[in-house]
């Protein structure tokens, strides 16, 4: 049976959407410029780099895991890709491979020793922000020409005699959603891999090794992160160690935003893509409204408590 308008399961999944949409018509009733392809693409450029940081952050939260280092890691990503990877492209893609295979080790070893994730994930944050200082001790570096390009990209096609060039950002966020979604909710093994956070002793019953889920889950979570690195400095054209430093926090707040819960394996990836759009687009809202940059932290904070106040509502009636 099909879940009704008025549902609350058709609520909790519609929020983040509708959350997206206010903030979408707060910011074009302001600055009605804003509406446009350059509008969107300035206000959305970091949108791509936001959303694959906090799809890497689902994929440790889908595990009932919580990963503190996402940031840093990021950061060291783009600080290779910046160096190694532009003046040894060899060397730079066996670095960001072994970056991943760190990333599922680690998830190996919370998994054997049963380790909390948030201390291991905390100390590894200062681990990778320790490597990428030793990559480029000062900001700079030069992103290779092919990830500039990528980054850039435009397409453009005829909608009934106009011509229509959609933002990349629109479009990358549209693909990682669809590609997410079909693998991780779609597929059997995506089945698996959610139902190791939200019912891992059925799945251990049924045969399936918890040990080799979690580290495809972390190593997941390390290709995505690695992806947020490269695409990032496609947009800055260079690197430092803390250029993403407050990722951690965006990635965390984005799967929430999107209606995840921190146990249990539930989560939306397609949701997650539109939380991030939505912090993406919350410090763009709050320059419009002329909000000092000293309180743009805490007024993003107090967003995310008002999408999060208006999730509680629906769950409660959903409880009822």
């Amino acid at each position: 049976m099909l879940p009704t308008l008025t549902s609350p399961k058709f609520l909790r999944s519609a929020l983040p959407a509708v959350s997206l949409g206010i903030l979408l018509a707060a910011i074009f009733t302001i600055q009605p410029r804003a509406m446009s392809y350059f509008g969107l693409n300035l206000m959305l450029q970091y949108a791509v780099p936001i959303a694959l940081a906090t799809i890497a952050q689902m994929c440790i939260i889908t595990v009932n895991d919580l990963d503190l280092s996402i940031g840093p890691f990021v950061g060291l990503v783009a600080c290779i890709g910046a160096t190694l990877l532009y003046t040894d492209p060899l060397l730079g893609l066996l670095a960001l491979a072994a970056c991943i295979a760190a990333y599922g080790a680690l998830g190996a070893l919370i998994q054997w020793r049963n380790l909390p994730s948030i201390v291991v994930t905390l100390g590894m944050s200062f681990v990778w922000l320790g490597i990428a200082v030793l990559v480029l001790p000062t900001p700079g570096g030069k992103a290779p020409a092919f990830l500039k390009g990528i980054m850039s990209f435009k397409i453009q096609y005829q909608l009934f005699g106009y011509h229509v060039i959609p933002p990349f950002p629109v479009i990358a966020a549209i693909v990682i959603a669809v590609v997410v979604h079909f693998g991780l909710m779609r597929s059997s093994y995506g089945a698996v891999l959610r139902g190791a956070g939200g019912n891992p002793k059925a799945i251990a019953r049924t045969g399936w090794s918890l040990m080799k889920t979690k580290v495809v889950m972390f190593s997941m979570a390390g290709f995505f992160g690695v992806l947020s690195g490269l695409s990032l400095i496609g947009l800055t054209s260079a690197a430092d160690a803390h250029i993403a430093d407050r990722y951690t926090l965006y990635s965390i707040a984005g799967v929430i935003l999107g209606g995840g819960e921190f146990v249990g394996g539930r989560v939306s990836p397609t949701g997650a893509v539109l939380g991030a759009l939505t912090l993406a687009l919350a410090g763009s809202f709050l320059i419009f409204i002329r909000i000092s940059t000293d309180w743009q932290v805490g007024a993003q904070g107090a967003i995310l408590i008002i999408v999060l106040a208006l999730r509680a509502l629906v769950n409660r009636r959903e409880a009822r």
